[in-house]
């Protein structure tokens, strides 16, 4: 990140200050394609699609180098079963059962990956199907994947190392729509079901993924994904300092989600809030004090690096694949915004924060005291 990107950066935040982070930008009426590596930068990046949180796909030139796209793949395109199988054979993977559905969710199995392409070899040879059902292995679909939001709000980017797949995006908000009387999302939005409920809400943005590119996921855009044929595709999440906010305002919702299921216990049960908090630890991989914990870690590395960089320079257009102090410094204010919202929330002021180290409250003070002696860094 170099100092324009900053200064852009701060502006567009201080700019979003007391409203909902995942929301606030317009939706645009399609997805970005965007084709030449050589001219286009993490700045443009940054700027035009984290910031935004808005959705695109990189053409195929951007993993043109990788050995995934090599070695994984037959000179025909389609998955190398024999080179996946020699490397990778006896690896225990967790494989879903597409056809079953649980709480919006498939049942899970283990077994090695030798054994799921012996099943995916018979299932392409019997015309797609099987006694068994269509399983996926993990984020190799090889049908479909349930509508969704990526875990924490993060964002996501995945990459078709061969095969093709078809999206549908729904920006924040729009899943609303979708919800059953219960409140529940649907398994797939596509169904016929469910034309009734799509008319409340605006149509899905939808992108057809060819092989070896990637697609960008923003921030809380829930998502649909099929593939179009046999695929396999590398997937990542990742929290920074552009959705840090957004990941923040999930985990009260879901506080509050667990806070109504068990509101009739609230004057009956001891330690109802702790409770709440174990509950929500359960249901959503971590709680409060795990968060307050996940920003510490995250602060002292920023903090180490500031401390220990010198950095003459460095914002002057040196935005090299290293993190960077003017990103270091970026990521320290947006983790002190978020901080100071955690420290005044009511129920994490109900936790046993004594044996923190370092305490929140100080945590806090000493990053606004670096945002204050970085701003003209």
């Amino acid at each position: 990140m170099d100092r324009e990107t900053r200064t852009f950066a701060e502006r567009h935040f201080r700019g979003l200050r007391g409203r909902d982070p995942c929301g606030a930008s317009p939706t645009p009426d399609r997805v970005d394609f965007i084709e030449k590596p050589d001219s286009f930068s993490y700045a443009d990046f940054f700027k035009g699609y984290l910031l935004p949180n808005v959705p695109c796909v990189f053409s195929s030139a951007f993993t043109e180098g990788w050995g995934s796209r090599r070695h994984w793949v037959t000179p025909g395109g389609q998955p190398d079963f024999d080179y996946l199988l020699q490397n990778y054979g006896d690896v225990v993977v967790p494989v879903a059962n597409c056809g079953v559905q649980e709480y919006n969710a498939n049942p899970k199995e283990h077994m090695p990956l030798r054994e799921y392409i012996s099943y995916w070899k018979e299932f392409i040879q019997q015309d797609y199907s099987s006694s068994r059902g269509c399983l996926y292995l993990k984020d190799w679909h090889l049908c479909r994947s349930p509508f969704h939001a990526d875990i924490f709000r993060s964002f996501s980017w995945s990459v078709n190392i061969c095969g093709r797949k078809k999206w549908f995006f729904f920006p924040p908000g729009q899943e609303e729509a979708l919800r059953d009387s219960h409140g529940s999302l649907p398994y797939d939005v596509t169904a016929s079901t469910l034309l009734d409920s799509r008319q409340h809400c605006s149509p899905p943005l939808e992108v057809t993924q060819e092989a070896g590119e990637m697609v960008f996921v923003p921030s809380g855009w829930h998502h649909q994904v099929h593939n179009l044929e046999d695929t396999i595709s590398i997937n990542h999440n990742w929290v920074n300092g552009c959705n840090l906010a957004n990941m923040w305002h999930f985990l009260q919702q879901e506080l509050r989600a667990v806070q109504r299921e068990v509101s009739e216990w609230r004057d009956t049960m001891p330690d109802w809030h702790h409770h709440c908090q174990v509950i929500m630890k359960s249901c959503s991989g971590i709680n409060f004090e795990e968060f307050y914990h996940f920003l510490k870690v995250i602060a002292e590395r920023r903090l180490l690096l500031l401390t220990t960089e010198t950095g003459p320079g460095e914002g002057e257009g040196n935005e090299g694949a290293g993190l960077g102090t003017q990103q270091a410094a970026f990521d320290i204010s947006r983790i002190a915004e978020v901080l100071a919202s955690v420290v005044a929330h009511p129920d994490f002021e109900k936790l046993d924060t004594s044996v923190f180290s370092p305490r929140p409250e100080e945590l806090l003070q000493q990053l606004e005291e670096l945002v204050a002696t970085t701003a003209s860094l």
